[in-house]
């Protein structure tokens, strides 16, 4: 989409001004976007406001979702590591048992949400890889969690952060192991310009009909590193939706072409729009 809309910028030259296409690497998770900002991004190429989208195929094709304020989710990604003792699974009082240890730890940070965080903040705290062990008869010496943080505000992630590590030493005590809790903040909060959402939802009605545009809030709990993008300038992130019902990350995604010429003539006309020539010209 955006190289679509780069070269029909190029050929048409509809515009004054400069328009500057960022093809960011290493977006899941891998910091893509915090390392082009430290590399100097904006001080080489200048902007004034950054515009970003992701398919959604939970929207109809060609429909467009975007609205001003919190979006997608702050994320932090944690790993767990629990050191006990191992021994003989038919002699469990000779170890040090890391797999109950782990175990009481992945139903204790159930309660980090539910009981920690205000209800009226949405928030996730989820473990998503255990591993322990290799064989039938055997207790292992230790145990790996890993898993991830989701909110939208600062003030949560740090409440939910706390409370893991935490827990982590209530566990270490009760059964008496070493657990050590590594938290990463991974993706900021994902915050869009009440202005530029407006333009977005403007340019976009001109493209897929006004009638296929929401401005209604809808935050989602994903978490995109376009955030940081949008902490450095002003912006706005915003979804288009496409055919089929299988979610994204799912081995049966299959992505719909179709709205490739959609997404590039919605990028195209925010550049004609937001540096539209002079009458004269």
């Amino acid at each position: 989409m955006l190289l679509g809309a780069a070269r029909y910028l190029a050929e048409t030259r509809n515009f004054d001004g400069t328009a500057v296409f960022i093809f960011q690497p290493a977006e899941e998770g891998l910091g893509g976007a915090r390392a082009m900002l430290a590399d100097g991004l904006f001080e080489r190429f200048p902007c004034d406001e950054v515009y970003g989208l992701h398919n959604d195929p939970s929207l109809d094709h060609g429909a467009v979702t975007v609205f001003g304020g919190p979006a997608m989710a702050g994320a932090d990604f944690f790993d767990i590591a629990i050191r006990g003792r191992g021994g003989h699974g038919a002699m469990p009082h000779s170890a040090k048992d890391p797999i109950v240890a782990a175990s009481a730890l992945v139903q204790a940070v159930q309660s980090i949400v539910s009981r920690n965080v205000n209800p009226h903040h949405a928030a996730v705290v989820s473990i998503t890889q255990l591993h322990a062990g290799s064989a039938y008869n055997v207790i292992p010496d230790d145990a790996h969690l890993a898993g991830t943080i989701r909110g939208f505000s600062d003030e949560a992630r740090c409440l939910m952060r706390d409370r893991l590590r935490a827990i982590c030493a209530g566990i270490a005590a009760t059964f008496d192991v070493e657990v050590e809790a590594d938290v990463r903040d991974i993706f900021s909060v994902l915050v869009n310009s009440h202005e530029h959402a407006d333009i977005v939802a403007r340019v976009a009605g001109e493209v897929v009909g006004g009638e296929n545009v929401s401005t209604a809030p809808s935050p989602k709990t994903g978490s995109e590193d376009f955030a940081d993008m949008l902490q450095a300038k002003p912006g706005a992130y915003f979804w288009l939706g496409h055919k089929g019902t299988t979610p994204v990350h799912n081995p049966h995604f299959v992505f719909d072409d179709d709205i490739l010429p959609v997404g590039a003539s919605v990028f195209a006309r925010l550049v004609e729009t937001r540096l539209a020539l002079s009458p004269d010209v």
